[in-house]
């Protein structure tokens, strides 16, 4: 083809030709999934470190005015002070835990994008399209790729054929046992 002819634009839902194909128009859906998760997550992951500088910056504060306060004589305003900084403190405490939720949060995000790309591409070609074995491949690589034991569960869930709502009873159930527990590492 000359270089001053342009390719043909892809057939698409919008300029449908007899190239067209459901097949690349799931996967375009799944890139744009995939998409929206990353960019969700990169403005996240830029307010949460914005966030996290300042509380650092305000438990530091905090800190050099309680060790500052220790330096004053007895008095009501010391007291006050001293109560402050350590309200604070508690205050910082919480807000570290709340990051820890962020960070749960984008790790499951984090799994969604991958496996919503792991679908397209195993999609996409078509000679493991048909392949049983490439599927459950593609699934074990994404189950492997979980640290949260309650995303673990509703995959296997969700693989055994239970139903969106059922899968997600048995990750609440999971959660409210590790509440008990107290303790997940992720």
């Amino acid at each position: 083809m000359p270089a001053s002819e342009s390719k043909a634009a892809p057939s698409t839902a919008y300029n449908p030709d007899l190239d067209w194909s459901q097949v690349r128009e799931t996967l375009r859906m799944l890139s744009l999934a995939v998409a929206q998760i990353t960019n969700a997550m990169t403005d996240g992951d830029e307010s949460v470190a914005t966030l996290g500088n300042s509380f650092t910056t305000m438990a530091n504060n905090a800190e050099t005015i309680s060790v500052a306060a220790t330096q004053l004589p007895p008095s009501d305003s010391k007291t006050v002070i001293v109560e402050k900084c350590d309200a604070i403190s508690a205050q910082m405490r919480q807000s570290i835990v709340a990051f820890q939720f962020y960070d749960k949060l984008t790790q499951r995000l984090a799994h969604v994008s991958g496996s919503l790309t792991a679908l397209g591409d195993l999609v996409a070609d078509k000679e493991q399209l048909y392949n049983p074995g490439a599927w459950r491949g593609m699934q074990e690589k994404i189950k492997s790729k979980y640290t949260i034991e309650s995303e673990r569960l509703m995959f296997e869930a969700l693989i055994k054929g239970a139903s969106v709502e059922e899968a997600l009873a048995i990750c609440k159930a999971a959660q409210a046992k590790l509440a008990q527990d107290k303790i997940e590492l992720f």
